[in-house]
């Protein structure tokens, strides 16, 4: 059966940009501080929109704050704010983007009092992925109740744009929780990942 189409999580199949998202990145778990940054910056971006919309504009994202680094995103200047707000490539939302600077700056306190970002929210998954059987993608959580207390704990701390349906994406996103169809290709290579 050579032919035979693998089989992928609905929600990406019929846009390359997707599906190249979906069978490279999404649900591998992350541990590098950096990228856990990143995502956490276009999740809070994305909350309204659809994935497909920022995944589009990533790259634009990518130039416009430097790369996601995090130290010099935290020290933006009004100059830097206001360039931001005139760039077409990404969401020109000033709360989001202010956002951004605050969670910046709030992110390396979570690293100087864990040691990293990863240790801080690995823990609120003992560690270690959780594993869901998901046989439609329709049928996954939109919230569970650690993306509830990761967004209760972020917004204690002074984090914005991190509701519970925002970090329940994180999740997804960065292998915290492994939401692809049991059916799909990538469920056993990103659970024998964990």
């Amino acid at each position: 059966m050579k032919n035979q189409k693998i089989h992928k999580c609905g929600w990406c199949v019929g846009d390359d940009l997707y599906e190249a998202y979906h069978d490279e990145e999404w649900g591998v778990p992350v541990t590098d501080d950096a990228t856990l940054f990143e995502f956490l910056v276009l999740e809070t971006f994305q909350a309204g929109l659809s994935w497909i919309t920022i995944l589009r504009k990533r790259e634009n994202f990518r130039e416009a704050f430097d790369h996601f680094d995090y130290k010099k995103i935290a020290n933006y200047k009004q100059t830097k704010i206001d360039s931001l707000l005139q760039d077409v490539g990404i969401v020109r939302n000033k709360l989001k983007v202010n956002a951004t600077i605050t969670n910046a700056k709030l992110f390396m306190e979570i690293q100087e009092e864990y040691g990293s970002f990863s240790n801080y929210v690995w823990k609120f998954v003992d560690g270690k992925p959780i594993i869901n059987t998901v046989k439609n993608y329709k049928d996954a959580p939109a919230t569970t109740t650690v993306s509830d207390a990761l967004s209760k704990d972020l917004k204690k701390r002074g984090f914005k744009f991190v509701g519970s349906t925002v970090m329940y994406a994180f999740m997804q996103a960065t292998g915290l929780v492994n939401d692809h169809e049991i059916e799909c290709f990538r469920y056993k290579e990103v659970h024998n990942l964990s």
